[in-house]
Formats: C-alpha cells, sequence, structure tokens
C-alpha cells in the first residue's frame, strides 16, 4: 500500500517536474520570441532614427539675407536680396509688417531672389527663406529690416520729365525736400551729360536746388542724359538719398523769341530764322516787365489769374484783377511773371500800349480755342524749355532763381556755385 502511495506520488512529482519542464520550455520559447520582436521593432526603431537623425543633419545650403537682421535704414532700392551657397532657393517670402506681400523674382538657377519693386520708405519687413543642398537637407534663415524713414532720407525733384522734347534754354533743376549741407557729395551723384558734348555744369542756388545747364543754349536735336546716383550718399548729418534714375529727354528746335518793351513787339526765331512779329503788349509804367532771358517752365491751355496771389491788392485787401479763363498761359517766373493769350484787353493795345500787371500779353480770343489768333499760335508752337528774351523795358533783370532763368548769370559766375 504504501508502494502504491509513494509510486503515485512520484508520478504526480514527476508530472509536476514534467509539466513544470514544459512550462519552462514555453516560457522559454515565449522569451525567445519576445526578444526577437524587440529585436525586429528595434532594428525599425534604429532605421527611423537614422532617417530622422540624417535629416536633422546641418544641411550644407547657406542662405544670405540683405540687409542684415536689425538694420533700420535700409535703402529702399538694390539693398534687399536673399542669396544661398551650395544650394537652391525653395521658398521665400516677403511681407510688411501689416502682412502685406512684397512679390519677388527667383533666379533661374534658384539662386537669389530680390522684390520686383522699390520698396516703400520708412517700412519694417520680414523675410523668410527655406533652401536645400544637394543631399535635400534644408536650411531655413529669416531677417527683419525697416527701411530708411522719410526724416532720414531725401529726394530730388526734377524737371524735364523722362522722355520730354522740350526747349534749347531748358536746364536741368533739381529741388530737394530736405536743405542738403555736404554738397559736394550729392552732386558727385549726379551726372548731366549731352550727345553735342557740350560741358555741363551744375550751380547751387541755395541748400535745396541744384540747377545744370551747358555755357550756351543746349544744342537743337541732341539728348541730354541725368543720372541720379544718390542711393546711401549722405547729403546732411544722418540724412540719406534714396534715388537710383536714369533721365533722358530731347532738345527740340531752337526757338527764341524777343519782347521789345519799347516797339511792343515779339520776334519769334527758330534755328536763327525769324518765322513771325506779333505785336505784344507789356507791363505798364507803374508794373513793369523783367528784362532778361526767360524760360517758358509750364504751359496752360487756360487759366486763373488773381492779383492777390501776386501781391496785386486793392483797398479791400482783393485783387486788383481776378481773370479766372486767362488762355495760353505759359509762365516765365517763379513770381508771376507769364506771356499769355488776353481776350479782354482792347484790341489797339496790342502793339501800342503796356498796360499789364508785369506779364507779356498777346491778343487772343475767349475760351481758347481760335487758333489763328497770335495767342494761340504762340501757344501751339512754344516747347516747355523755350527761351522769350525781353529787352528795353525800364525794370530790372530776373533774378537767375526766379524761375528756369540760370542764362542770366555769366559762365564763370555759373561755375563758381558749382561744389563738384
Amino acid at each position: 500500500m504504501e508502494k502504491r502511495v509513494m509510486t503515485a506520488r512520484k508520478r504526480r512529482r514527476g508530472l509536476i517536474a514534467a509539466s513544470a519542464l514544459l512550462s519552462g520550455v514555453m516560457v522559454l520559447s515565449a522569451c525567445s520570441s519576445d526578444e526577437g520582436a524587440e529585436a525586429s521593432d528595434g532594428s525599425k526603431k534604429s532605421q527611423s532614427q537614422a532617417d530622422e537623425a540624417a535629416a536633422k543633419e546641418t544641411s550644407t545650403a547657406q542662405i544670405k539675407i540683405t540687409p542684415k537682421n536689425g538694420e533700420n535704414k535700409a535703402s529702399i532700392n538694390n539693398a534687399a536680396k536673399v542669396t544661398v551657397s551650395d544650394g537652391k532657393l525653395t521658398e521665400v517670402a516677403m511681407k510688411t509688417t501689416d502682412g502685406t506681400e512684397v512679390a519677388g523674382s527667383l533666379a533661374a538657377d534658384k539662386k537669389s531672389w530680390k522684390p520686383d519693386a522699390q520698396l516703400e520708405r520708412g517700412t519694417t519687413y520680414k523675410v523668410t527663406a527655406v533652401a536645400k543642398d544637394g543631399k535635400g537637407r534644408e536650411a531655413h534663415e529669416n531677417a527683419k529690416f525697416t527701411t530708411v524713414s522719410s526724416d532720414n532720407s531725401f529726394i530730388g525733384n526734377f524737371t524735364p520729365d523722362d522722355g520730354t522734347t522740350v526747349g534749347v534754354g531748358m536746364p536741368v533743376s533739381i529741388n530737394f525736400d530736405k536743405a542738403i549741407t555736404d554738397k559736394a557729395a550729392v552732386q558727385d551723384g549726379i551726372k548731366v551729360s549731352t550727345s553735342s558734348g557740350q560741358e555741363v555744369v551744375g550751380h547751387w542756388f541755395n541748400g535745396n536746388r541744384l540747377d545744370f545747364r551747358p555755357e550756351d543754349y543746349w544744342q537743337e536735336g541732341s539728348t541730354v542724359t541725368l543720372k541720379l546716383d544718390l542711393d546711401g550718399v549722405e547729403g546732411a548729418d544722418g540724412v540719406y538719398g534714396v534715388q537710383q534714375k536714369t533721365v533722358t529727354f530731347k532738345i527740340g528746335r531752337n526757338q527764341v523769341s524777343t519782347v521789345d518793351a519799347k516797339t511792343k513787339t515779339m520776334t519769334v526765331t527758330q534755328d536763327g530764322k525769324t518765322v513771325k512779329s506779333i505785336p505784344i503788349s507789356a507791363g505798364s509804367p507803374e508794373n513793369p516787365t523783367y528784362n532778361g532771358q526767360m524760360v517758358i517752365s509750364e504751359k496752360f491751355k487756360e487759366t486763373r489769374m488773381n492779383g492777390a496771389t501776386v501781391g496785386f491788392t486793392d483797398d479791400d485787401g482783393k485783387g486788383e484783377y481776378d481773370i479766372k479763363d486767362v488762355p495760353h498761359a505759359m509762365r516765365l517766373s517763379t513770381s508771376g511773371t507769364f506771356i499769355h493769350g488776353n481776350y479782354w484787353g482792347a484790341k489797339s493795345i496790342f502793339g501800342s500800349a503796356n498796360t499789364s500787371h508785369g506779364c507779356v500779353g498777346l491778343a487772343d480770343a475767349k475760351g481758347a480755342n481760335d487758333s489763328k489768333t497770335p495767342g494761340s499760335w504762340f501757344y501751339d508752337n512754344s516747347l516747355i524749355g523755350d527761351v522769350v528774351i525781353v529787352k528795353n523795358s525800364p525794370d530790372k533783370t530776373i533774378t537767375p532763381d526766379n524761375g528756369l532763368n540760370g542764362w542770366n548769370m555769366d559762365w564763370s559766375e555759373w561755375k563758381a556755385g558749382s561744389a563738384a
């Protein structure tokens, strides 16, 4: 009996041991299987990590944004640019701080980008750029800069306009919106040349105005070129130029008209030949017309002339005259001298009496539509830049800076006013 019990116990122990052994094998098998899965997963994770690490490797593409980050007096012209070395640009965005996008162009080789148009003064811009190197690795760069403000920059308003045809007396006249103290630096950034080969010299009338002309009138048929290269030029303490511009204009036929206040006639010549003699009425003895060489600076088919604007007032402070429809008016001085049509005066005054407040009047018709009148004819046959010479008037010679009238200064004096 005991033997059977012992045998049974041994069997049970054997079963338990076998079961434990089997379980151990299963466990070992299970552990072996799990370790294989981890190894497999670990292998995948390692590859993923390797790819991520590769993606995070420093790109060899080097992006450069100009102006540099933080610049606060950037040029509005050519300063803004994005370039890359050892790579190609894939994305460039430029915006103002209010979100307005700035259009720009990427070069064909994708090595550079620049704005399509001039930037605005006193404006902050943000630039972001992305580039890839030969292995596809990305590089990022960004910058923020502000263009030079209006308070810290100057511009020159010039005449004549680009592409125009003007008379032989037309100077290049530049009026700066800030007073220039370093005149030499500014004048060095301005070049005026002519196809005729005439020497052209600049003359400063004051800190704001610089005119250019040759010794004698421009050669008819020639081409004059004005180059403004003032970007970054310091014209005064902390005040910089912003203009980069080339302007060309043509000189037309040589027309010079001579008004004789004594004989009350005007003789019009073209290329040295008389083409017309016109009776006129100049300034009265009380208000004579200036003598001297004057240049037509503006033309108006019709304009209003009010004496109060030029100091001719009555006891009530009103203008001694106020004519709302003066025909064929052409400005000869800043102070208000015109040569113009006159429909309100008696026809008998033209050629016989000087009755105006200083202007030169020609017989004309109301409405400025009669092309047969002297006033209309002269208007139609005159260019801005044509010369009108007044002589034999009891008044003084007009000052050179009163209008575009620098021809009343001799050449040596003109050249003495140059800062070059």
